[in-house]
């Protein structure tokens, strides 16, 4: 299903759904961050979705890296909540979802980059080359939190 971002556009249509989900902050030995190149909205991404029914949000964020990339992961921290009402996504099917993403840490614990119906690309980028992907920007303030060294999680 098709999507399109709107953040802080005066222009953007008016919520009508808002759904938990999650985004992993996973990175190899080298220091590079996992990425997956989304096939919804053609953007570059952190591994992540919704939280199913019945899942805590940790679960989901092992199961949705699983998913999108072939890896297994250990949520080690949290990044931060991301609830930014001016950030909505709009699919096809006339939803419109307001941003509330919950943002983790995680150390990769094994399996094999891959490929799914979700995620046309996977790679592990450097932080100096995350600048050439196109990246969304509430997606890219996530990934910068992620790589600091924050004391506290960011709450927005």
């Amino acid at each position: 299903m098709a999507r399109v971002d709107y953040f802080n556009d005066p222009n953007a249509p008016e919520a009508n759904s808002i759904v938990p989900s999650v985004t992993v902050v996973a990175r190899n030995d080298a220091g590079e961050v996992l990425l997956i190149h989304k096939t919804d909205n053609g953007l570059w991404a952190l591994p992540g979705g919704g939280v199913d029914v019945g899942e805590s949000a940790v679960d989901a964020a092992v199961r949705e890296t699983w998913e999108e990339t072939g890896f297994n992961i250990k949520v080690t921290g949290l990044v931060g909540l991301y609830t930014n009402p001016a950030h909505v996504m709009a699919y096809d099917d006339g939803e419109v979802r307001q941003q509330f993403s919950i943002c983790f840490t995680a150390r990769i614990t094994g399996g094999a980059l891959r490929t799914s119906s979700e995620s046309k690309e996977v790679a592990f980028v450097h932080p100096r080359k995350l600048n050439e992907l196109n990246i969304h920007p509430s997606m890219r303030m996530r990934i910068d939190h992620g790589l600091s060294d924050r004391s506290t999680p960011y709450l927005g």
